[in-house]
């Protein structure tokens, strides 16, 4: 099974379009060690022709163009796709927005759980994908489904499972109290595992906490993707970039008691990756402190184009 790391940033990218943090700034700038990222997404591939996409990000047009494996089969028909499945993990606008950039009449499936499928039945500029050739199928919660295209199975197997989390910020109800309205399925992590090897990895791009359910899942896990969102949970109030917590926003730190580095301490999780990572976070720098402070915890920081066979 391929893994491609097709955008290892969170929303806005890295650099994001209209910041001048010193961390946009440097990455803008091209000053080494700061090596941009687009918005959210993997691919994976059981067979090497036939792939999904674990979120599908705002930025994909680029993302597709930056990879042959996605590319169109020169010898195939004039129009074809190997993209065969979507999964969105969240309603977030940089999880789903992507898919406007998969119309023009190639079929293909999007998997979500009934809470994001709703969301996207609910706006109608997704019916450019017309459901009559991108068939919207829901992923039940702690289930195994074998994933299909129009009755071809891809050799893969995902199992959804709700993690803390939060509701899109453009659905937030604020009457909802502290959860803004969110419930299970608003967020949810990916168990995929390849059918013929039994190898799995699991991705979880957004959370707000390791609880013991979600602890208990992913101990011994051989490969894990996880939010990488921000360093300390006051960073961009600190940076002057926005006056909200990565608590308020749903997203575990990195740092702290009760952050990544800690909660995986004793899990035995063989190899730890970071995405989702938001362009006000120190590791994005090569050089910073933070960044050798993860590393030395064993994790790695996610980068556009890397690549994890297993």
């Amino acid at each position: 099974m391929l893994i491609k790391v097709l955008g290892a940033s969170a929303g806005g990218g890295f650099p994001q379009w209209n910041c001048n943090g010193s961390m946009s700034a440097s990455a803008r700038t091209g000053h080494p060690g700061f090596a941009p990222r687009t918005q959210s997404s993997l691919a994976v591939c059981a067979d090497g022709r036939r792939w999904v996409l674990l979120n599908c990000s705002p930025d994909l047009r680029q993302q597709l163009a930056a990879t042959p494996a996605l590319w169109p089969d020169p010898m195939g028909s004039l129009r074809n796709s190997p993209i065969k499945a979507v999964i969105v993990t969240n309603a977030d606008v940089d999880h789903i927005i992507g898919l406007i950039n998969l119309r023009e009449g190639t079929p293909f499936t999007i998997y979500g759980s009934d809470r994001v499928l709703k969301t996207i039945q609910a706006n109608s500029v997704f019916n450019v994908c017309n459901p009559e050739l991108v068939p919207r199928i829901e992923l039940p919660l702690d289930q195994p489904v074998v994933l299909e295209d129009h009755g071809e199975d891809l050799g893969l197997t995902v199992e959804a499972f709700a993690v803390p989390g939060k509701i899109a910020l453009f659905l937030e109800d604020t009457a909802g109290g502290k959860s803004f309205g969110s419930r299970d399925g608003d967020t949810i992590g990916l168990k995929v595992t390849e059918t013929v090897s039994g190898r799995f990895f699991y991705y979880v791009p957004g959370c707000a906490e390791v609880d013991p359910p979600l602890a208990n899942r992913l101990k011994g896990a051989p490969l894990l993707f996880f939010d990488g969102t921000l360093y300390t949970d006051d960073e961009m109030i600190r940076q002057g970039l926005l006056n909200k917590t990565g608590a308020r926003m749903g997203h575990i730190s990195i740092s702290g008691s009760n952050g990544s580095i800690a909660a995986f301490k004793d899990l035995d999780v063989a190899r730890k990756i970071y995405v989702h990572i938001n362009n006000s976070n120190p590791v994005l720098d090569d050089h910073s402190p933070e960044r050798k402070v993860a590393e030395k915890a064993g994790w790695e920081v996610g980068f556009d184009g890397m690549e994890i066979m297993i």
